[in-house]
């Protein structure tokens, strides 16, 4: 960080990501962008961004704060934008308004961007000063901040367990393990991705929707994309998946072009994508083929054998784990799939990164823990 940022910095940008999180549920693919305007140490502007195609946070401070814009620090979550989207650049305008300083949380990994916003804002006379809170702002858009600088999404998978580690009955049969509160909480992490993964197994066996149900809300956030991988286009055309919302997207291996037009025909997006030496589809080009198409996180809800599959791969970020006080028995389903170990030293180590109750249940957030050389 730089040595000139004070505490109220630190204050003011606070505020600016406060704001930002309003934006969590709406802005996508776009990132979360908070910002105030600061004059005479008093806040005569506020913003952030609201929607994909809508003004920036800038926009939205500067014209709260009207003609006490000039002389001003405007802070800012993310480097102000420089090309035209769908939004004209942001530093033009910050250059109109006539602000002195512009205190920013992080540079915005986008290409188009990159540090020219601050460069453009230098050449005008504008001090710059950045990296304030940028842990935090970064954390809030790590699936942004992902599919910018490696071309994938951040992905995370959700699976629920029971107290001896099973996911559902012999027979397949899993309604419910865990309680009203953490599937509720399930339906908050959908929210917050861009798509909702799965595999045509879980298609099979539970026919589930996997949509956002948020009460009321629901009607005014973004529905994630509904993505399954089925390498022999067996998706059944009356999947409940494709009730509502935007077209399921199928991703495939399968050059039945016949089959595909009947999806197609029935409400489904169907892309064909390589499969590996496996017979099945290639993972890692899946989660290149979601980041290309501007998926910035992904959130996985899947059977063992995917999951399995994601986690010797090295494709999951995070795995979100609900714990019921249930127990199943030995003849139960696993979590996940994994090749027959030898060595008690090949087993996979993860991190935990928090916990806590939810409602009965309990969530454990964990990701591979990689200093083990697991």
């Amino acid at each position: 960080m730089d040595d000139s940022v004070s505490v109220d910095d630190e204050r003011y940008m606070v505020r600016a990501l406060e704001l930002a999180r309003k934006g969590l549920l709406t802005t996508d693919p776009n990132p979360c962008v908070g910002s105030v305007v600061v004059r005479n140490d008093r806040i005569v502007g506020q913003g952030w961004h609201r929607r994909a195609g809508g003004a920036h946070a800038e926009i939205e401070a500067l014209q709260e704060a009207g003609d006490q814009a000039r002389g001003s620090t405007v802070y800012v979550t993310l480097e102000p934008c420089c090309h035209f989207g769908k939004t004209p650049p942001c530093v033009q305008t910050l250059i109109d308004s006539g602000v002195k300083c512009v205190v920013a949380a992080m540079e915005d990994p986008n290409p188009k961007v990159a540090g020219q916003g601050f460069r453009i804002l230098q050449d005008a006379g504008i001090e710059i000063r950045q990296g304030v809170l940028a842990g935090d702002a970064q954390q809030m858009n790590r699936g942004f901040c992902r599919r910018m600088r490696t071309g994938r999404p951040y992905v995370l998978s959700k699976l629920a367990m029971s107290l001896d580690g099973r996911t559902a009955l012999e027979s397949g049969e899993s309604k419910w393990i865990t309680g009203e509160r953490a599937r509720q909480d399930v339906h908050r992490l959908r929210a917050r991705s861009s798509a909702i993964l799965t595999g045509i197994e879980t298609i099979l066996a539970d026919d589930p929707l996997l949509n956002v149900r948020l009460g009321a809300n629901s009607e005014q956030l973004n529905q994630p994309l509904r993505v399954i991988l089925d390498t022999r286009l067996r998706v059944p055309i009356n999947a409940r998946i494709r009730s509502e919302g935007e077209p399921p997207l199928v991703l495939t291996g399968s050059n039945d072009r016949v089959r595909a037009s009947v999806l197609r025909k029935a409400g489904f997006r169907v892309f064909r994508l390589e499969i590996g030496g496996d017979g099945m589809l290639d993972l890692p080009a899946v989660m290149e083929y979601l980041g290309s198409i501007g998926m910035n996180q992904v959130m996985v809800e899947a059977g063992a054998r995917l999951n399995g599959e994601l986690l010797v791969q090295d494709l999951v970020d995070e795995w979100i784990i609900y714990q019921s006080a249930s127990l199943l028995g030995p003849s139960s389903r696993s979590l996940v799939q994994l090749p027959q170990l030898e060595r008690i030293s090949d087993r996979v180590e993860l991190q935990l990164l928090d916990f806590r109750q939810v409602g009965k249940d309990l969530r454990l957030r964990y990701r591979v823990d990689c200093s083990t050389g697991a």
